[in-house]
């Protein structure tokens, strides 16, 4: 990958914890820094309250911010060392890290993820995976090649209601499964300004980054930014890492994707907002499931005989209640237990255990809101070849899978 002029990521980070065999020790804290405070400070947080975790790096191009959330890691009891950085390159060639918290907007996750995997860090990025499915698909192979853990912020597969949900379907409870409803939270409701202060235009001109250049409205950057296709994908794209992340983890499907995708939405006239405000978009895979996605919300996984189970944060329900009493035994499937996410990426890092939402899973999730946006866009019905992961006789819904990045960056 070449980047910017400038800074160039050393091919391994070197890291205080790291042991013989150039994992991090069990007994060591792992090194983390975080790229993006708006969405990644959470994550951040959370993952300083472990003793075995120190943070040594915060970057942002938000320079209030930056000093505002340097200050909170220093004030922690394992942050005493950190630095702030505005540019993520010299942080990744600079600090020791062991793992980083990539939050920024969806179009730099595919520069930073393979950057980071390059440059030997652990990553737990957020979701979607990626701002185009080319993008997810180079994610993958990068992280796969380094060697790299790889945790995604689908949180709710750290949920027992989504894990139950899961081993009952994969148990048969619900008989075959053959149609899947998914809501993904359409309508994104009210917008604020989100008054990002940058202390010179070389800041903003960094938050742009590999996207195309739209002047400073501060009705965009810092959360705004997901409803303007230029740097997100609105709630079609935000909660694929969701609820269709569970519908595959239910289904069977982390590995694989739809085979025909056709929908309809409506794309918001709000200028520069210009995602969906509301979608129906339904796939089909090779075995014959169905599964609808939609601007309402949760997932229902249905069985050829009616019966269903419905899941969404805080709720688990079933056609027959009886079925929720199931309990998997020692021959059954076993969905992966994670109690609590953070600790999960953190556990990993350390043992190289795969997390609960590696990033094969994630680039399948996020592979069916990139397809449903573009069959949308295109008005035509998509024909997906999940294992090439080619449109079929369409060249010009294929050119909307890869990203165009503004000069000088580059996967």
């Amino acid at each position: 990958m070449a980047l910017a002029a400038g800074l160039v990521c050393p091919a391994i980070v070197p890291a205080r914890a790291l042991g013989r065999d150039g994992h991090v020790a069990p007994s060591n804290r792992v090194a983390l820094g975080v790229v993006g405070v708006r969405q990644g400070w959470d994550s951040m947080s959370k993952c300083l309250r472990f003793d075995d975790v120190e943070g040594v790096g915060v970057c942002e191009t938000d320079g209030n911010r930056l000093r505002e959330k340097v200050s909170a890691v220093r004030r922690s009891a394992n942050g005493k060392g950190v630095k702030g950085y505005k540019d993520f390159r010299e942080m990744f060639a600079k600090a020791k890290l062991d793992a980083v918290i990539l939050a920024a907007p969806d179009h730099w996750h595919g520069i930073m993820a393979v950057a980071a995997a390059r440059a030997g860090l652990d990553i737990y990025g957020e979701k979607p995976l990626a701002h185009t499915l080319v993008e997810g698909r180079a994610i993958v192979d990068a992280v796969r090649q380094h060697g790299r853990i790889w945790q995604t912020g689908s949180w709710q597969r750290s949920g027992g209601n989504f894990r139950k949900a899961v081993n009952l379907v994969r148990n048969g409870l619900i008989g075959k499964l053959v149609r899947i409803e998914v809501g993904t939270h359409g309508h994104w409701g009210k917008r604020h300004g989100d008054k990002a202060v940058f202390d010179t235009p070389g800041d903003y001109d960094m938050w742009v980054g590999p996207a195309q250049w739209m002047p400073y409205n501060p009705r965009v950057t810092h959360y705004q930014w997901r409803w303007c296709l230029n740097y997100g994908g609105g709630n079609l794209m935000d909660w694929v890492g969701h609820h269709v992340d569970i519908a595959h983890w239910g289904a069977g499907f982390d590995a694989t994707g739809p085979v025909k995708i056709s929908g309809t939405g409506e794309f918001s006239t709000d200028a520069p907002f210009d995602a969906e405000m509301t979608y129906s978009y339904e796939c089909t895979y090779a075995n014959g499931v169905t599964m609808v996605v939609d601007s309402k919300s949760g997932t229902k996984f249905i069985g050829e005989d009616g019966k269903w189970i419905y899941v969404n944060r805080g709720k688990l329900d079933a056609s027959d209640k009886s079925l929720l009493k199931f309990e998997p035994g020692p021959n059954d499937y076993h969905a992966y237990r994670s109690e609590n996410h953070w600790r999960n990426f953190i556990d990993s890092v350390k043992t190289r255990r795969e997390t609960v939402t590696p990033a094969e899973a994630a680039h399948r999730a996020a592979s069916v809101g990139h397809l449903g946006h573009i069959a949308i866009m295109t008005g035509r019905t998509i024909h997906w070849d999940p294992v090439a992961e080619t449109i079929k006789d369409d060249p010009g819904a294929s050119a909307l899978l890869h990203p165009v990045f503004r000069s000088p960056w580059t996967l």
